[in-house]
């Protein structure tokens, strides 16, 4: 699971004058910053792609992937807070997506190895772009204020890492846990949903005001979302 990681760093007179006009207007700040969100956000997942399908045509192996998701992770760990008020924050936000577009290629050859195999991606595909244009619009629509899902998504968080960590154990000693995997892929979705429910009320209300942080948010939901729903589709259809 990769981290995520929540901006607190913000002009709270700013955000509290913001939220008493939620459900209205979006202000002109919030408007930029959520423009500049989609944006980047539309930038990096095509160059995601992309990636991905250059570490497909080299066949790179799920090693190498592993490898990759550790240095995606390093880098919004270790690298993106001390950029992402610079112009360099853009450069750090495309080599984290397109490290982890290389961890995705070996993923997307297994299962375009299947019979079905390219059915199964464009159901996740499909299924990931309706699940976050649908809960954007109804955000971007309602403007409603999602912060209360704060302390339920950290908690949520909390409760997957530890259960995949438990779930690691479990399987190098043996014990088969496919339908424990599959509950806890059922479980990442909800919690991807509810993070899109919550970093787009943000960036509506005036909650986050740093376009690049709202945009690895965003992507990191998008891209548990997706790898979760191939997990679900895969094994359903076999």
């Amino acid at each position: 699971m990769e981290n995520r990681r929540f901006n607190v760093n913000q002009n709270q007179g700013s955000y509290a004058a913001t939220r008493a006009g939620s459900g209205t207007e979006i202000s002109a700040d919030a408007r930029k910053v959520l423009k500049n969100t989609y944006m980047l956000l539309a930038m990096t997942l095509v160059f995601s792609a992309v990636m991905a399908g250059v570490a497909m045509a080299l066949n790179l192996s799920h090693g190498i992937g592993l490898v990759c998701s550790l240095g995606a992770l390093a880098l919004i760990w270790l690298v993106l807070p001390r950029t992402a008020n610079s112009p360099a924050g853009i450069g750090v936000v495309f080599a984290f997506t397109g490290l982890l577009g290389i961890s995705l290629g070996p993923l997307l050859s297994h299962y375009l190895a299947m019979s079905n195999g390219g059915t199964i991606v464009m159901q996740a595909l499909g299924g990931t772009a309706l699940v976050f244009f649908a809960l954007s619009g109804y955000v971007l629509t309602t403007k409603k204020d999602f912060s209360f899902m704060r302390s339920f998504l950290v908690a949520g968080m909390v409760v997957v890492i530890v259960a995949m960590l438990g779930g690691l154990v479990a399987s190098l000693f043996g014990v088969d846990i496919s339908m424990f995997s599959l509950a806890l892929s059922a479980a990442i979705v909800l919690l991807m949903s509810g993070f899109i429910l919550f970093d787009t009320s943000r960036i509506v209300n005036g909650g986050e005001t740093n376009y690049v942080m709202a945009t690895v948010g965003l992507y990191l939901s998008i891209y548990n979302l997706f790898v979760s729903l191939l997990h679900l589709l895969g094994a359903f259809n076999e």
